[in-house]
């Protein structure tokens, strides 16, 4: 069922949100960093800019300070490094908050990271400026493996899977977290492909329609395909409890037969971490690049769902069964070559990853009574197109990894095939390139409504 939209209106931020500037391209680290240290310059008595931590390859990883409200609240970019939109938003909040005493009355200390992870956000630079395509996405696209994603190796302990080894990244933010106690934290991740979808820690009915009519005011649709997990728990339609890492654990021990704590390889997440230390509502507002009206179609369509979820499969086993023979043959080769190493762990994960998951949805999608009902247009859009997509991001990682080392009959093979795969998805897709103001002000909305709702909350 679509969600009807609200009447509910952004009141005191709609102005902040009319104001956000009509961005053309993605800020660098060194843009990013410039402007936070411009920002201390020209507001001291406002902003305070210091060092929470360091990066694998020694960069500085730096927090703003912002005001002196009653509260305290964490906002993070790069969680993981292909994902910007958070960090433009943080760019215009940064100075919003300076400017004008419009949020002031939200009665919040801000802190604010504008990135998180600058090593991975290097990588991803060869696309910010454009074009803005799939393809060149593919192609220039950086993803961590989830053992090394700043998102995902806070500490835990689940049955057979322990995780005690936080990257720098984390470490930094575990830092500001446990000295900050945040009332409210975002942790601002965007989507490649879709329609805008949301993680919250906790049930929060009041903010439900809310974000429904700031995503309708944008002209953007909600995602109404698939979750990004079987398992996630649907609080209402593209809304979604973020689960903590243990229902990742069941779901594959239930559907792989084998100790999750194998593939999982990993730890838990921020918000996961934050809620344990202390007790912080967390948001996670997923706005897409690239949107497709039918991902927000919740009319049903001529296949069964688990007939799509197969087809879905089947597109990933494809992938997963050429990347495994090419790699193959270059694969002694490539670990000879130091420079390679992130992406030799990239492509590595992806591997594993991709096994795991295959296997884990065929059995999912055979076993679950429910699948026999007809998918909606947005489930079948999901699974038989957009798992394209995703296809495509991890042949354009082995590209990279394999792209100048002498190996010239892979790299055109995995090239070739990356663009067949393209031309495939663009005769299949009716997309627009979503305006990356547009996906700021739903971002900044989406957070701002969220401060309002813990604020009032809390009291």
């Amino acid at each position: 069922m679509i969600p009807s939209i609200g009447n509910e209106r952004v009141t005191m931020f709609e102005d902040v949100l009319a104001e956000v500037p009509n961005y053309k391209t993605y800020c660098t680290v060194d843009d990013l960093d410039a402007s936070s240290e411009e920002l201390a310059r020209k507001y001291p008595q406002k902003v305070k800019l210091f060092r929470i931590g360091g990066s694998r390859r020694g960069e500085d990883i730096r927090a703003l300070k912002i005001g002196g409200g009653k509260k305290t609240a964490l906002l993070f970019g790069f969680p993981h490094p292909d994902e910007p939109v958070g960090s433009m938003m943080l760019e215009y909040l940064s100075w919003r908050l300076c400017e004008d005493k419009t949020l002031d009355k939200l009665d919040y200390t801000w802190y604010i990271v504008k990135c998180a992870d600058p090593d991975g956000t290097r990588l991803n630079e060869g696309w910010f400026k454009g074009p803005f395509t799939p393809l060149n996405l593919a192609l220039n696209d950086y993803y961590p493996p989830f053992h090394q994603s700043i998102e995902w190796t806070f500490p835990v302990k689940y049955k057979t899977l322990v995780w005690d080894k936080p990257m720098p990244e984390t470490r930094a933010l575990m830092r500001i977290i446990g000295e900050i106690k945040p009332r409210f934290m975002g942790s601002l991740h965007n989507s490649g492909f879709g329609g805008v979808y949301y993680f919250v820690t906790s049930a929060c009915k009041p903010l439900y329609e809310r974000f429904y009519d700031l995503v309708n005011k944008q002209g953007l649709p909600l995602h109404l395909g698939e979750p990004e997990l079987p398992f996630m728990t649907k609080l209402a339609p593209a809304i979604f409890k973020a689960d903590p890492i243990s229902s990742y654990y069941d779901y594959l021990s239930k559907h792989t037969g084998e100790d999750p704590a194998r593939a999982i390889k990993t730890g838990a997440s921020s918000d996961e971490y934050a809620q344990k230390v202390a007790g912080t509502f967390t948001l996670t507002c997923e706005t897409p690049f690239f949107t497709d009206p039918r991902i927000g179609d919740g009319s049903k369509s001529n296949v069964p769902r688990q007939d799509a979820l197969l087809e879905g499969a089947r597109i990933l086993e494809d992938c997963y069964q050429f990347m495994k023979k090419e790699y193959s043959a270059v694969e002694m080769s490539a670990r000879f070559r130091k420079e390679r190493r992130t992406f030799i762990d990239r492509v590595d994960s992806s591997l594993n990853d991709l096994r795991t998951q295959i296997q884990a949805q065929r059995d999912w999608a055979r076993t679950e009574s429910r699948l026999d009902e007809r998918a909606t247009v947005a489930e079948k859009f999901d699974s038989c197109v957009l798992q394209q997509l995703n296809a495509m991001a991890h042949l354009g990682w082995f590209h990279r990894c394999v792209k100048g080392t002498n190996n010239k009959k892979v790299e055109r093979a995995v090239l070739a095939r990356v663009k067949e795969l393209n031309r495939m998805v663009e005769r299949q897709l009716t997309y627009k390139v979503i305006p990356i103001r547009t996906l700021v002000r739903t971002q900044l909305g989406s957070v701002l409504l969220a401060a309002e709702y813990v604020q009032k909350k809390s009291g």
